[in-house]
């Protein structure tokens, strides 16, 4: 019912800059929380960042100061302006919805997306 499609990945070089977007679509009546998460080759997932749909944010003490998460809720899309790109945040990155509340059912779920490769190399 739920499908998140996430673009903007890449091959860029240490110190570039990517942005990457998810846009949620379906039967959505709302969604608390947009984000982000990423996990490298035998690694496990880690959070990036999140964000409230009041706006409030929290990141992974990595990537604070070079990324920036934003949503716009009447598009139910969520961005992540990542700067500053190091070979470490080479990753899988993957988008999340959670806490979404469907039209027609009750409860509340968590979507997640199929991923976006964001390799950082020179």
């Amino acid at each position: 019912q739920v499908q998140l499609v996430e673009s903007g990945g890449g091959l860029v070089q240490p110190g570039g800059s990517l942005r990457l977007s998810c846009a949620a679509s379906g039967s959505i009546f709302s969604i608390d929380i947009m984000g982000w998460h990423r996990q490298a080759p035998g690694k496990q997932r880690e959070l990036v960042a999140h964000i409230t749909s009041g706006g409030s944010t929290n990141y992974a003490d990595s990537v604070k100061g070079r990324f920036t998460i934003s949503r716009d809720n009447a598009k139910n899309t969520v961005y992540l302006q990542m700067n500053s790109l190091k070979p470490e945040d080479t990753a899988v990155y993957y988008c999340n919805a959670d806490r979404v509340t469907i039209a027609t059912m009750g409860g509340r779920y968590e979507y997640w997306g199929q991923g976006t490769q964001v390799t950082v190399s020179s």
